[in-house]
């Protein structure tokens, strides 16, 4: 979690390898770093190359990035064992343009359910978006951090060692942990990168699924005819790695309330596996799910849809629970939310209408 050019570059990389799934405005990727291996270079592994090339980056960091898609040979991503020849271009893009990004502190309401010397997890509220970016430099939950930890000696927002050690998307609700020192964020980063993290994931989707529970597992990656979304790519090295699990909660007439947790964390990963199995989240107007996807033809079933868009005017989802081993006590920590009120009132209308109307 070094820097090199600058902090900011740093801090760019470092925040795009965190594990989660934060939406990314545009569907392309930029330009930040490119090398062009010499006529006499001997076969080199490319996270050696860079880390010889990148002042303070570690080799890890850089396998991490291999993993993300984000190294890339001659116009395609590599893995991190590929193998640089002779006049290779590797380049190392981003998924937003290079910029300075000044990290102001504002005084945005927090939800902190715990907080010590080391960390801290936030319960964020849907419409927050969590990291400065694309179309988003002010207003997010790194600003708030920067205010609400203003008189902590230790913590400098600008310093990518320390901070969120994962992402939710902006209407996506949860828990979040974030890291006070450097010694906290490289421990629970790594517990999120080798999946030892505990996330539990509440969710309403179209349809009744009849299994009581199951596995999706189905690599991930940018939709070629769509760029501002994600979709499962069959068997192949299309995509990234990617396994969900889910359960049944409760099924309400036309939608069904699941819990799913993450064995890993890819961008818009429930979103994206649940509808590939025909379940796509309710109201989740990126991938469809604000049309009424289930149900009647009578003008009373779809006026009761459209309240209940309005009642929940986001994908509903919410980070439920949260677990992890404190990176200096080695104690476990496990920390559990409640459903936001617009989420609850969701749920409530659903059960109401599946106890009082016959249902096809």
């Amino acid at each position: 979690m070094d820097d090199f050019f600058d902090d900011n570059d740093d801090e760019r990389i470092d925040d795009l390898l965190m594990p989660g799934d934060e939406d990314t405005p545009e569907g392309q990727l930029y330009e930040h770093y490119r090398f062009v291996a010499d006529k006499g270079q001997t076969l080199l592994r490319v996270d050696k190359f860079l880390v010889d090339r990148i002042m303070g980056i570690t080799r890890n960091r850089v396998q991490l990035a291999a993993d993300a898609g984000y190294v890339v040979v001659n116009g395609k991503p590599v893995k991190s064992n590929y193998r640089v020849k002779p006049l290779d271009v590797v380049t190392v893009m981003m998924d937003r343009p290079r910029r300075e990004i000044e990290i102001i502190p504002e005084e945005i309401p927090l939800d902190i359910v715990y907080e010590d010397d080391d960390l801290l997890v936030v319960n964020k509220p849907a419409g927050l978006v969590v990291h400065p970016g694309h179309g988003n430099y002010t207003g997010t939950l790194v600003n708030a951090l920067a205010y609400y930890l203003r008189d902590d000696p230790y913590y400098d927002p600008s310093d990518p060692r320390l901070g969120l050690v994962h992402r939710i998307d902006k209407d996506t609700s949860g828990l979040l942990v974030v890291a006070k020192r450097p010694e906290a964020k490289s421990n629970l980063g790594l517990q999120f990168f080798h999946k030892t993290t505990k996330r539990h994931y509440q969710a309403l989707v179209w349809g009744v699924i009849r299994e009581d529970e199951g596995r999706i597992e189905g690599n991930i990656g940018r939709d070629p005819r769509d760029r501002m979304r994600m979709t499962v790519f069959p068997e192949g090295d299309q995509g990234k790695t990617a396994v969900t699990h889910y359960r049944v909660l409760e099924r309400l007439g036309y939608v069904t309330l699941v819990e799913c947790r993450l064995e890993t964390g890819r961008t818009h990963q429930i979103r994206v596996h649940m509808r590939h199995i025909g379940h796509t989240l309710f109201n989740d107007e990126r991938y469809g799910g604000h049309e009424i996807l289930k149900g009647t033809t009578f003008t009373k079933y779809r006026q009761f849809v459209q309240n209940c868009f309005a009642i929940c005017p986001r994908q509903a989802l919410h980070a439920k629970t949260l677990g992890f081993v404190h990176p200096s006590t080695g104690k476990e920590m496990f920390f559990d939310s409640e459903i936001p009120s617009d989420m609850r009132q969701l749920i409530d209308r659903w059960r109401v209408y599946a106890n009082t109307k016959e249902l096809e």
